[in-house]
């Protein structure tokens, strides 16, 4: 078989394979390429010594038995036997439902979160979205500091687990994306750097040197990270990317990254006959993000929409701290803008940020490019105690929650759990077998709640185990939760049968009584109306015929010739039309 790698700077290149060690020579058609061929079974383990240094794994390696710097195995990827056919499932109309496989299950792995696809399935999602599933130091933890974008994290059962997972998935009818991490690698077991420019030390990240993608060499750069997102969706069957933090993407080239990478999975879906998509995580509300790439954009096919959380966030706990302050002074005024305008930062004045911030979308834009939800991984566990919405709220605006995101304007997101209320928390895990890097990151974690007012002692340590085992979820849920799951079915059934997966901006509107704290959105024919209050109120709803869906609570919500009367704290789905439809 062939092996090869990047390493622009060598002298001499060599392959260790086993015990065996074999000279490579250059490529004469790639500058910087050294190859060479070897016979080698599945399983094999290798990697490479430049110059005479130690062995290093392949920094395409599929598979890291060992963790991150031990030696790569090698790895056929078309072993897998794929049972279920699949033709692909595309964005518009999609439910995603973001689990971490490490916590889904007591035990941590694909294969047990593979058990669960049926339940998932039953509640009418269409998509898993996997946190990241990179190599990282430990059995435990988020997944954003891996260091090998090829490969799949050993624990979780490696790269023959992940196409299990993806094959049951794709047999219970869901789509499954996948999280990756293009802005950064994390420190423990990353040797790119003996192997090229991999990173640059011009521009620095919250997580240090960024990604080199615009200064020498990084055309190879570039093609490693596009490389590796091409090879998730083709070798695993992947139906779309989620993209880290490209806000972090520092590039001033012509052609953006995110460009060339949108590009080349829009070419890969035409090849397979599967829709593929890319979801953008980003700070910058840049309606550039998700432009089509002949208007100038980065043709990303949809982006989160944090300003639709944290309007909904700061609505329902009332919390006017840190990035909630911009939204808490008129929650409700602001959720309305949020969902007609797509973002509320459009080019107005941030005082978070002390600037102005972002740019406003077209009106046309479909509403399907942008996600929306309640709760993430980010907005529960980057809180100091990881503590979920149902800890610290009434439970009926649970309801109230739900019923916006699953049946609002946008792409709708639950976190694991998230569908019958789980009061566990979910908080900021690792397991650095690195002594001094555990003891930065627990450290760390301590002095940026302490800024806060936090005592160190409240802050759960990220390195001890009990921190990750009070993460994971309880299965099966309580017998009292079976009422916020049945919601949950019934919101994406209604959103399924109701709303157009064409639905563009232009085409929602929304009307907020602060005072009152009433909220009316309207996506096409579907409205939901929410009573934030303790007290009864009439929300006023658009001329026309109105049939009342689903409400929660049942009793006490009527129409009345102003609108809907809705008891305090309570939610309703309403489909309106015409007059004479």
């Amino acid at each position: 078989m062939l092996f090869e790698v990047w390493a622009p700077h060598a002298r001499e290149v060599a392959l260790q394979l086993d015990d065996a060690t074999q000279t490579m020579v250059p490529d004469p058609a790639r500058p910087g390429w050294w190859r060479t061929t070897a016979e080698a079974a599945t399983g094999a383990r290798y990697g490479f010594r430049l110059d005479g240094g130690p062995v290093r794994p392949d920094p395409r390696a599929r598979r890291l038995p060992d963790g991150p710097g031990g030696p790569a195995a090698v790895v056929d990827p078309t072993a897998h036997r794929w049972e279920h056919p699949w033709t692909g499932r595309g964005l518009p109309g999609a439910v995603l439902y973001e689990l971490h496989v490490g916590t889904f299950t007591g035990a941590g792995t694909l294969d047990a979160a593979a058990e669960r696809l049926p339940d998932l399935a039953e509640l009418g999602v269409s998509h898993v979205q996997l946190m990241p599933l990179s190599p990282f130091p430990g059995r435990h933890g988020w997944g954003y500091d891996g260091v090998a974008p090829w490969a799949v994290h050993e624990p979780y059962g490696g790269p023959a687990a992940l196409c299990r997972f993806v094959d049951a998935a794709h047999g219970a009818g869901l789509g499954v994306v996948l999280d990756v991490v293009h802005n950064h690698l994390g420190p423990s077991g990353n040797f790119l750097s003996e192997f090229g420019p991999y990173f640059t030390d011009r521009t620095r990240t919250p997580w240090g040197e960024a990604v080199n993608l615009d200064g020498p060499g990084s055309d190879e750069v570039r093609a490693y990270f596009a490389g590796s997102a091409l090879a998730l969706l083709r070798e695993y069957r992947l139906d779309g990317l989620r993209l880290d933090a490209v806000h972090a993407l520092s590039d001033t080239r012509a052609r953006h990254f995110l460009s060339e990478l949108s590009a080349s999975v829009d070419a890969l879906a035409q090849a397979t006959g599967r829709p593929l998509f890319l979801i953008a995580e980003s700070d910058l509300n840049d309606p550039r993000t998700t432009a089509p790439r002949a208007a100038h954009g980065h043709g990303v096919h949809a982006q989160w929409n944090d300003d639709f959380h944290h309007c909904l966030h700061a609505a329902l706990t009332g919390e006017a701290q840190g990035y909630y302050a911009d939204f808490a002074r008129a929650p409700l005024t602001a959720l309305a803008a949020t969902c007609t305008r797509g973002f509320f930062h459009d080019g107005g004045y941030s005082a978070f940020r002390e600037r102005h911030h972002g740019a406003p979308l077209r009106r046309e834009l479909p509403t399907a490019r942008l996600v929306g939800y309640a709760q993430t991984h980010d907005q529960i566990g980057n809180r100091a105690l990881g503590d979920r919405l149902a800890a610290g709220v009434d439970r009926s605006l649970l309801f109230c929650a739900a019923a916006l995101v699953l049946c609002g304007p946008f792409t709708p997101m639950l976190f694991m759990g998230e569908e019958w209320g789980a009061d566990t928390p979910w908080q900021y895990f690792t397991d650095h077998p690195d002594p001094e890097l555990a003891a930065a990151v627990r450290e760390g974690r301590r002095r940026e709640f302490a800024a806060h007012g936090w005592e160190p002692g409240e802050v759960p340590d990220p390195q001890d185990e009990a921190t990750r085992d009070r993460s994971v979820l309880r299965w099966p849920p309580r017998p009292g939760d079976d009422e916020l799951r049945q919601w949950h079915r019934t919101l994406i059934a209604l959103r399924a049968a109701y709303l157009p997966t064409t639905l563009t901006l232009g085409e929602v509107s929304a009307e907020a009584d602060e005072g009152r704290r009433l909220l009316v959105v309207r996506s096409g024919p579907l409205a939901v109306a929410v009573n934030l209050s303790e007290t009864a109120a009439t929300a006023p709803l658009p001329p026309g015929r109105h049939e009342v869906l689903a409400a929660r609570p049942g009793d006490g919500v009527a129409r009345e010739a102003a609108g809907v009367r809705l008891p305090g704290r309570s939610v309703a789905v309403l489909r309106l039309t015409a007059d004479g439809d």
